[in-house]
């Protein structure tokens, strides 16, 4: 009996919310080595350490999870959030692209102007209404265009028992607050990281890491005011959460009114189930219990 073939997976991003994930349930994907780097292991801002690394390890995927991903504090720290979003990860796709080496990046509903009424496809207009949307479409475009076997997935709304979120931002203000005020005119889904990092291996086990654009979140809709009600009603909170418009609380950056994504797409090629974004919440939030 031959062993079975080992593959050698990067994981840029290690210490965020979806890279943590990642290397949780990375064990239970024993033809998998990981490789999990830091900003210290692999500075986005810098293409020399990042060729290094490159020629140094032999690698037969690459995970692009790292981002800047402060939406507000992008519109005056232009310069970093493209560096990160999109200089870096087109500069890596190229160097991928020397050695055949597929490339998973992670972006975000940002790159879409809120202007839609139904769930958004793989194909429809993006149109960024901030900096860091537009840094990430750019950062898509590069990807795409400097090596042919990158897969792009789009994401939303992104929490975990790991790091910072509007979850463990909502559970904290609960508890600190006698009212709080949440926009509630702001339509799309929440992703609980644990799924969005076990479809990723899914599509690593799959062998086919499909190239072009994908969409995921959990299965859902709902609003910010809504999510955080939820959030109450699991942790028996006592605050009292009013909902105001997005006029109300402004903010450095825009954010889109309507970001809800259509995950056909990502669940046709990877047969994948995708759990309603109550049901992974409610997990979520048990798992903050017992922390």
């Amino acid at each position: 009996m031959s062993e079975p073939t080992l593959y050698r997976v990067a994981v840029t991003g290690s210490n965020g919310q979806l890279g943590k994930e990642i290397a949780y349930i990375a064990p239970a994907h024993p033809r998998f080595q990981f490789h999990f780097l830091s900003k210290e292991d692999f500075p986005l801002d810098d293409e020399q350490k990042i060729a290094e690394w490159l020629n140094r390890n032999p690698i037969d995927y690459f995970i692009n999870c790292a981002a800047y991903t402060a939406v507000d504090k992008a519109e005056s720290e232009k310069e970093k959030a493209y560096q990160i979003n999109a200089i870096a990860p087109g500069y890596i796709a190229g160097l991928l692209a020397k050695k055949n080496i597929p490339l998973i990046h992670i972006s975000t509903d940002y790159v879409f102007d809120g202007s839609s009424s139904t769930p958004l496809t793989e194909t429809a207009i993006t149109l960024p209404v901030n900096l860091y949307g537009a840094s990430k479409l750019k950062g898509e475009q590069l990807v795409i265009k400097n090596n042919p076997r990158s897969q792009v997935i789009r994401t939303s709304w992104l929490y975990s028992s790991y790091g910072n979120n509007f979850v463990k931002t909502m559970i904290r203000l609960m508890k600190e607050k006698e009212t709080i005020q949440v926009v509630q005119d702001q339509q799309g889904s929440p992703t609980y990281a644990a799924d969005l990092a076990s479809a990723i291996l899914n599509i690593l086990e799959s062998g086919k890491c499909i190239p072009g654009i994908y969409h995921y979140s959990n299965e859902g809709e709902t609003n910010w005011y809504a999510f955080a009600m939820e959030i109450k009603r699991l942790t028996k909170a006592t605050c009292n959460v009013i909902p105001i418009p997005a006029s109300a609380y402004p903010t450095p950056a825009k954010r889109p009114a309507y970001s809800l994504m259509d995950k056909t797409k990502i669940k046709r090629d990877y047969s994948l189930q995708i759990p309603d974004w109550k049901t992974s919440l409610a997990l979520c939030i048990e798992l903050l219990k017992k922390q």
